[in-house]
């Protein structure tokens, strides 16, 4: 004969202590929740709400410097150690967690052009307006002891650029070439030129580790291997790149910062159309940098402003901007994924979270579980109007939110002409253009 129990589990009912919540039984059977879907719905408005609510991304500002912060380069071990460069020759390192500067250097007469650090995290070096490149350690030297460079190099020309291999003993310089150099000698290893004035930026594949690209001044993107003895390829855009940064999860993509306001997203194998336009600065980008997620990138404007990038996106999902920050020169997205540091010519160093609504510090399992709840719903309606219209929603100072209304209507005009154009021209005599083909001008290999 079979006799049917109750059976339960303490586990399932009894709090562990008298500080927990009770815990209530579901039952998830969709026909007993008719209000399921209304209910979720109304929790993802407010979640989005409260997004917006708790947005505030800015967290500190370093001053110190006396000039404009021309560049900046991250330690590659110490999440807390940033150093930075300025306009009069200054090298500056900054404890971030102290939010205060350690040691100060003069390590240039003139502009500092670029800076990196070696790949071990021991030294660092510098290129300047005065011709040389100088080796220097990163500890600060004991007391009574002169700032003095580990090594010096002085070259035959102004250098704009410089850095270090992954995992080598090897530098890249540029100027009015692209020099390669071991760290042991004090003339270039290897010398790359493709009749080219003067190149702005060179910039070492952190996956491929041998493959280099520079941006030029006659408006191309230059790729190199460093055991070839010629460069590899070029792509030559209708205006000049600013600089360029690789992917750190994707060996063949990296992206540029133009002159013509966007940013373009290229696969290194098929550079005849850029994967991805980004379009939403109203004014030249200055830098660019990838998180080391690879799935987002921060860019930096002369229009004051600094937005981050979803990599297949053409549109920003973030704008940053404050009343007192000026033209943004560099930008770095720290190696924890979680802050963004950006310098501009009005002297400072400021200090963003890259999630612009995340809190700070521990959290408790609750507030974890509730996070991802809401994360959930609020991809699950993202495509609402009205959670969209709010989530999309972002104050832009009166002169970019113009001057982007502005090109915008320019923009119309062109497609409008374009439009009447082709209907009144023989079928087929003007081609049809997309957006990612008009502004490369060719490829040279």
């Amino acid at each position: 004969m079979k006799v049917k129990v109750l059976s339960r589990n303490p586990d399932d009912y009894v709090r562990e202590t008298t500080k927990d919540i009770q815990r209530v039984p579901r039952n998830y059977d969709p026909s007993l929740h008719p209000f399921e879907v209304p209910r979720e719905f109304t929790r993802a408005l407010n979640a989005t709400k409260l997004e917006r609510v708790f947005a505030k991304p800015f967290l500190a500002s370093l001053d110190g410097h006396r000039d404009g912060v021309n560049c900046l380069t991250k330690h590659p071990t110490s999440l807390s150690t940033l150093l930075s460069g300025s306009c009069d020759g200054e090298v500056k390192m900054w404890n971030l967690t102290k939010r205060e500067s350690t040691r100060t250097l003069q390590a240039h007469e003139g502009f500092v052009r670029g800076m990196c650090a070696r790949f071990c995290g021991t030294s660092f070096f510098t290129v300047g307006d005065d011709q040389t490149i100088k080796q220097w350690k990163m500890e600060a030297p004991a007391h009574g002891e002169e700032e003095e460079p580990l090594n010096t190099i002085l070259g035959k020309a102004v250098y704009t650029g410089i850095d270090h291999h992954w995992k080598e003993a090897v530098f890249v310089t540029c100027g009015q070439q692209v020099d390669i150099w071991d760290e042991q000698k004090s003339s270039p290893i290897r010398t790359f030129t493709w009749g080219v004035d003067s190149f702005n930026c060179v910039r070492f594949n952190p996956v491929e580790t041998h493959l280099l690209a520079s941006c030029a001044s006659d408006r191309s993107i230059v790729l190199y291997d460093m055991r070839e003895a010629t460069p590899l390829k070029k792509v030559i855009m209708s205006l000049r790149s600013n600089t360029v940064c690789w992917n750190p999860m994707e060996a063949f993509n990296f992206t540029c910062a133009n002159e013509d306001y966007n940013l373009y997203t290229f696969d290194m194998r098929r550079l005849d159309t850029p994967k991805t336009v980004h379009m939403d600065h109203v004014s030249a980008v200055l830098d660019v940098d990838y998180s080391p997620t690879g799935r987002e990138f921060v860019s930096a404007s002369f229009d004051k402003s600094v937005r981050i990038f979803p990599k297949d996106q053409g549109r920003s999902r973030e704008v940053y901007h404050t009343k007192r920050m000026q033209h943004v020169i560099c930008v770095k997205w720290s190696s924890d994924s979680k802050y963004i540091l950006t310098g501009s010519d009005e002297m400072n160093i400021r200090l963003w979270k890259a999630n612009a609504s995340e809190k700070l510090g521990m959290l408790s399992p609750r507030e974890k579980a509730a996070f991802n709840y809401s994360e959930k719903l609020k991809e699950k309606f993202q495509h609402h109007p009205q959670i969209r219209r709010i989530a999309r929603h972002r104050h832009l100072p009166k002169p970019i939110y113009s001057q982007s209304k502005e090109l915008r209507i320019m923009k119309e005009a062109r497609r409008r002409k374009e439009r009447n154009v082709r209907k009144h021209s023989k079928p087929g005599s003007v081609p049809m253009v997309t957006e990612k083909e008009k502004h490369v001008v060719t490829v040279v290999k």
